[in-house]
């Protein structure tokens, strides 16, 4: 398995579509905040729209996609002067949201959430920009492919409808992860380093996230001295080297204790960690809390 998929397989997102909105000009809608575990997305089918998050207003063209892992409350507006909010219609799987007044339509925009545990799904939300906004434009083949799917299967909404639209949104978070960083408006997601030597050191950590992954060793797979990784790493990334090997060794661990019976020394063992004292640090700083907590916490919870 390719190392996006894997670490979309730890995160374990739950993607839900909430709503589409199909907007005529001066339209508002007020999206409240979403709570722990939740992160929100929009896709913005066609049109233009403003996202407007604290602190940050992000313009929205048709192929963007806006992630905000933090789920804070924001905004939707479409531009004009006497806005209204937005009128919402009830459906089978999601609501309908459109402008009061009616109007031709200047926005069709896709509204959802993904849920995620407090182990490897939060891990991997929590090390994202936020926001995160990719522009794939509607030049990009596959996402005007996908985005086609969502539209038609949104505008079906029968029997099915929730869980096909949840396999596209979790493919969409799979191509905003794995897509090249010059796509990126803001801050690209650590997942899109482009430098195949760089993908080399990603790939071998979580392969083997018990190996002795010290600096000299991660520069020995990707064929760069050890001070070229450590300023290329934290470049592409964001996170030094150190980092990245603690975060996907925290990720593995989260699964392989809600998955396995081992103890939690084994654990510990198999993600790198000779000492359970270290892990049980390293994992409560990661998580709020220790193996065995959130392993009794998941257990209790299935």
């Amino acid at each position: 398995m390719d190392w996006i998929s894997e670490i979309v397989r730890l995160a374990r997102p739950q993607a839900v579509l909430d709503k589409r909105c199909l907007f005529a000009g001066a339209t508002t809608m007020d999206v409240p905040a979403y709570g722990t575990g939740k992160a929100a997305f929009h896709v913005l089918l066609d049109g233009v729209c403003t996202i407007e998050a604290p602190g940050r207003h992000i313009p929205l063209t048709a192929g963007d996609v806006v992630l905000l892992p933090g789920g804070q409350a924001h905004h939707v507006r479409t531009a004009g002067a006497g806005g209204r909010g937005a009128v919402e219609e009830p459906g089978d799987t999601f609501s309908i949201m459109r402008s009061p007044s009616g109007g031709e339509i200047v926005m069709d925009l896709l509204c959802g959430h993904y849920a995620f545990g407090s182990g490897a799904g939060a891990m991997l939300f929590r090390s994202l920009p936020d926001p995160l906004h990719v522009s794939f434009g509607q030049a990009d083949e596959i996402v005007r492919m996908l985005s086609t799917l969502m539209r038609r299967e949104a505008r079906h909404d029968g029997l099915g409808t929730g869980a096909i639209l949840s396999c596209l949104c979790n493919a969409l978070l799979a191509m905003v992860l794995r897509t090249s960083p010059s796509r990126y408006v803001g801050t690209p997601a650590w997942t899109a380093a482009d430098d195949p030597r760089l993908r080399l050191v990603i790939e071998a950590v979580l392969r083997d996230p018990g190996g002795d992954w010290t600096v000299p060793r991660l520069a020995e797979v990707a064929a760069m001295s050890r001070a070229t990784l450590a300023r290329n790493f934290s470049r592409s990334t964001g996170l030094t080297p150190g980092e990245f090997v603690t975060q996907v060794r925290m990720m593995i661990a989260a699964e392989r204790l809600v998955e396995t019976d081992l103890t939690v020394a084994a654990v510990a063992a198999g993600v790198g960690y000779d000492s359970e004292s270290a892990f049980n640090r390293a994992f409560r700083q990661a998580t709020g809390t220790t193996p065995a907590r959130f392993r009794r916490a998941l257990q209790r919870s299935s």
